[in-house]
């Protein structure tokens, strides 16, 4: 009997990825991705080519023992093992997740080191867990003392940023972004939900879900692994679109002499995100089955494809747009 089945059934499940572009010139093949995630010398780094190349590392495990937050100040202690791997995308994109699940009730004392080893990824409280508290604090984030995941991933991915492979020569620019989760028990009957998603101003995203009671924190940490690849995407192409000046609305066989001097900047700007962004769309590529129709859920609202898909035909357009006018001044005659 594994760890999994041996460990009281959870109630709660939490976690939180940091996603960023990986600062190097030129994207790292599998071999180079093997390389960068070997965390654990006993396992190896799973790679898969096919419908992207994609690499993750074994897990590896972060002892805690500190109180749980929560949003109405009880304090509960809890004793466990953290949950912590790094990912990389077609050799471009790095995440870094740390999660953990909760049961319901705990033993009212502290036990051996042992005891917690054996349930990887489970963070036991001390008594009764007041899940809807606790569920709030971790999406509030944890104080001063409290159990922060965010801190643990964020250590991971400081540590792979500075590995020796990475010449810190990033092809664009882009900033990292967050998203903080939590995901309950789906109610009796129901299938998987999202109950809220929100997007905070500092590149913060919280995620509350509901999943299919007896769901592997690993499978949702994996779905919240594939929202948060895809909403930095969207936010990377939204503030590469918004940091140019783009040119005029109809090209011309004579451009004006103002517009037509911007065209290099724009097409410098947006060339990027082609060479290195755009066909790394691939929603659902490596969800689980049970939690897919969640983002049947993010297609209706806000509609993460229709914008996506918006914004491809944007850059497409505007590269379109400043390329004609200059092969209209390729082959005009010299006066």
């Amino acid at each position: 009997m594994g760890p999994e089945e041996t460990a009281p059934r959870a109630v709660l499940a939490c976690g939180e990825v940091r996603t960023c572009l990986l600062p190097a010139g030129q994207a790292l093949d599998s071999r180079a991705a093997a390389q960068l995630l070997r965390l654990r010398a006993d396992e190896r780094v799973l790679i898969s080519e096919r419908p992207n190349l994609y690499g993750r590392s074994p897990d590896t495990l972060t002892g805690v023992d500190c109180p749980l937050p929560s949003s109405n100040g009880a304090r509960v202690r809890a004793v466990g093992t953290v949950a912590t791997r790094a990912a990389l995308t077609e050799g471009r994109v790095l995440q870094t997740s740390a999660y953990f699940r909760v049961p319901a009730t705990g033993p009212d004392h502290r036990r051996p080191w042992g005891h917690y080893l054996v349930r990887p990824g489970v963070v036991e409280p001390f008594g009764k867990l007041p899940r809807e508290a606790v569920a709030q604090g971790l999406l509030d984030g944890g104080g001063i003392g409290e159990l922060d995941v965010g801190l643990i991933a964020g250590g991971l991915l400081t540590r792979l940023l500075r590995h020796p492979l990475l010449d810190q020569r990033p092809p664009l620019r882009s900033r990292p972004t967050r998203l903080r989760w939590v995901a309950l028990p789906a109610q009796h009957g129901d299938g998987p939900s999202i109950e809220r998603f929100t997007v905070a101003e500092d590149e913060l995203r919280t995620v509350r879900l509901r999943v299919p009671e007896g769901t592997g924190s690993a499978e949702t940490a994996g779905l919240c692994d594939d929202l948060a690849l895809h909403d930095w995407l969207l936010t990377t192409v939204v503030h590469i679109l918004d940091g140019i000046r783009l040119g005029p609305g109809t090209p011309r066989a004579r451009p004006l002499p103002g517009p037509a001097e911007n065209r290099p900047t724009v097409v410098q700007a947006l060339r990027p995100a082609v060479d290195h962004l755009l066909h790394l769309w691939m929603p659902r590529a490596r969800v689980s089955r049970e939690l897919a129709p969640l983002w049947a859920a993010l297609e209706e609202q806000p509609g993460f494809t229709r914008q996506w898909q918006a914004l491809v035909q944007r850059i497409r357009d505007q590269l379109t747009l400043h390329a004609i006018p200059s092969a209209y001044r390729e082959v005009e005659p010299s006066p």
